[in-house]
């Protein structure tokens, strides 16, 4: 069975979702440790006073990842696009974001 290129169904909108999850998670480490380390920030992401700080990081990191899905999904949704190093580029971020995370090692920085 022969098979040509007009088979290959377009693989963007997939892609979009796989690379705006791990800069969402990277945006959440780097947002979460920004706002320990600066008071104006950490002050500036109270977004919900009972929860605090964590009520404007997560949202930020919402907004950050929706916003990044919606325009990735938009550019790539009808285009093929290679998916190894997308997804090689979402899982060192999201190894990266652990570590920022990561008490221990974000003490270190």
């Amino acid at each position: 069975m022969t098979s040509n290129s007009d088979d290959v169904l377009p693989n963007g909108s997939a892609a979009a979702a796989i690379l705006a999850a791990g800069i969402g998670a990277f945006a959440l480490a780097v947002i979460a440790d920004a706002a320990d380390r600066i008071v104006s920030l950490q002050h500036a992401m109270i977004f919900y006073r009972p929860t605090g700080p964590l009520s404007g990081v997560t949202t930020s990191a919402i907004v950050i990842w929706l916003l990044t899905w919606f325009v990735l999904d938009r550019t790539w949704k009808q285009r093929t696009v290679a998916l190894r190093p997308i997804s090689v580029t979402a899982f060192v971020l999201l190894v990266l974001s652990v570590l920022l995370t990561f008490p221990p090692l974000a003490d270190l920085l």
